[in-house]
């Protein structure tokens, strides 16, 4: 356990969890893809400095944790914003006008894909189908799914979770 690791998003009531889940994984075969969920469900994203202190924790190189955390899309080394917005870039929600919906989300709060506000109340993504053609255009925002979403309406929908 290493107390000298600092970052300003990590307390350390969180470093100690940390800890706690390299240990119980420290000699487990292909433990990497676990030991970064847990981490990052702790501190919401992954830090390039975790990555590093996890790399030197559990004696895995750096290069080969990096691979994973940028390959699997679950993971994010940039802080996430408090809702998530998933806009769905799917063949049906995009003839069916998401463009002008994502426009109007990134106009208004400033983001693009994979960015998060200032505030960090809202980050954006994008996926390629979120299996609600039937409801297209879609956007989700945390868990909850909004249909038939235009520009016009969005910034509505928005503000029930500032």
């Amino acid at each position: 356990m290493n107390k000298d690791f600092q970052h300003p998003d990590i307390t350390e009531d969180m470093l100690t969890k940390i800890d706690e889940i390299i240990s119980s994984n420290r000699n487990k075969s292909g433990s990497s893809i676990t030991v970064l969920r847990e981490c990052q469900n702790i501190v919401g994203y992954l830090p390039v400095e975790l990555i590093d202190y996890i790399s030197k924790e559990l004696n895995i190189p750096s290069s080969e944790l990096f691979g994973v955390a940028s390959f699997y899309s679950l993971f994010s080394m940039v802080p996430k914003g408090k809702n998530i917005i998933k806009i769905c870039l799917g063949t049906a929600c995009y003839v069916k006008g998401i463009k002008e919906v994502l426009e109007r989300i990134s106009n208004q709060y400033k983001i693009k894909e994979r960015e998060t506000t200032p505030d960090k109340c809202f980050s954006l993504e994008t996926v390629r189908c979120l299996g609600a053609c039937g409801l297209a255009p879609v956007l989700v925002v945390n868990q909850d799914i909004y249909g038939a979403m235009s520009s016009g309406r969005v910034l509505d929908v928005l503000d029930k979770y500032k």
